[in-house]
Formats: structure tokens, C-alpha cells, sequence
């Protein structure tokens, strides 16, 4: 038991900063100014629910993706590593509200002329929770720990799921308290918040750079 909570830890910090909930709370904010309070609600569980189908997708059909393509181990590390690095400086130096994303204004625009447009797929369970960042980490994640993680096997089988409900649950709460959290955090208090992942997100991203260069020179 304490195998698996180890490997769940491991896998929430590796992930929460790149899904960011309070990030997608902004943008949820920002495009349902006009829907109704079911409306939300109904919004926010499906897009729980399609972070964590994206996530398994990414986690055990990675691999096939990456043999077909013949994509190596450590090329995916540092293309991971280049993403999380880019999205981590956009974090640390925003240059417009994460509500004012190209994928944000898009979704509002189809909004004003279909009401019935959904965005629990985009922008919100992607690119704003599980984009392309999220999708390389968990490739990359899945390849080390399935050849070399020291977790026992039934760990390695029982705990990718777990973790990703446990991401897609913890998004669906902010969600659904998004009114909430930003009358607590206000749009400053988001902001350090994303400023501060930005700069974890950043770290992350060079470390799979050097790792992936130091798999490379070791051949």
C-alpha cells in the first residue's frame, strides 16, 4: 500500500502543475459568463471526465504511437521537455489572460452563435488541462516506469488510473467552486499561483532536456 501511494504522489506531482486546475478555472470563467448554473455544472463534469479519458489514452496508447512513429526515448524526453519549458515561460511572463487564449476567444465566438456549443472538451479539458505538455510527460512517465520504476508490477497497473481520477476529480471540485475560488483568490491570486507552476513547469522542462541529452550521449 504504501508503494502505491508512493507511485500516486509521484504521479500528482508531475502532473498538477502542468494540468494546473486554477489555470482552467480562469478560462472557465472567462467563456460561461452567459450559461446557466446547470449548464456549468454539467460543463464542468464532462470535462473532468474527458481529461481523464485523454490521459489513459496518452498513458497506455503512448507507446504504440511512439513505435509506429519510430520516436525514441529520449527524443520524446527533450520534445517533452522543450513544451513543458515553453509552456512554463508563458506562465512566468503571460502575456495576455489565460481567458484571452487563441483557443478561449475561438470557443466564445461559436458560443455567440450556437448556444448549445459545448467547451468541456475545448478549450477546457484541451489544450487548457491536458494539453500537449501533459499528453509528452505522461508518454515519457509511463516508458521510465514501466522499464525501470522499482514499483511492483500490480502497482504500475492499479496506480495511472487512480492518479488520473484523482486529477479529474480535483478539477471537477474547482470547477464547480470556480466562483468561489476566484471571489477567495481574485484574478492576482491565480495569477501567483500560475506564475509559480510556471516556474516549476520551467525547472521540469530542463531537467527532461538534460535527461534526455544524457540518454543520448550515453548510447
Amino acid at each position: 500500500m504504501i508503494e502505491l501511494l508512493k507511485s500516486i504522489g509521484f504521479g500528482l506531482a508531475v502532473i498538477l502543475p502542468l494540468a494546473n486546475p486554477l489555470i482552467t478555472v480562469a478560462v472557465f470563467l472567462g467563456i460561461s459568463e452567459d450559461m446557466s448554473y446547470a449548464r456549468r455544472q454539467q460543463e464542468s463534469k464532462m470535462a473532468a471526465l474527458y481529461v481523464f479519458i485523454i490521459m489513459l489514452v496518452a498513458y497506455y496508447g503512448g507507446q504504440l504511437v511512439m513505435h509506429t512513429f519510430g520516436i525514441s526515448i529520449p527524443g520524446l524526453r527533450i520534445t517533452g521537455g522543450l513544451i513543458v519549458a515553453f509552456i512554463g515561460f508563458k506562465m512566468l511572463f503571460p502575456q495576455e489572460p489565460v481567458h484571452e487564449s487563441n483557443e478561449a476567444k475561438c470557443k466564445s465566438k461559436e458560443l455567440e452563435q450556437a448556444r448549445g456549443s459545448s467547451i468541456a472538451f475545448v478549450p477546457l479539458a484541451m489544450p487548457t488541462t491536458a494539453g500537449p505538455g501533459t499528453i509528452a510527460v505522461i508518454i515519457s512517465t509511463a516508458t521510465t516506469m514501466n522499464m525501470n520504476s522499482g514499483f511492483p508490477e500490480w502497482v504500475l497497473l492499479v496506480s495511472p488510473p487512480i492518479t488520473f481520477a484523482l486529477v479529474s476529480l480535483l478539477l471537477w471540485i474547482c470547477l464547480k467552486g470556480s466562483g468561489v475560488i476566484m471571489r477567495r483568490l481574485g484574478h492576482s491570486g491565480i495569477e501567483a499561483i500560475s506564475r509559480l507552476m510556471g516556474f516549476l513547469l520551467v525547472a521540469m522542462g530542463v531537467q527532461f532536456v538534460i535527461n534526455g541529452g544524457a540518454e543520448l550521449l550515453a548510447r
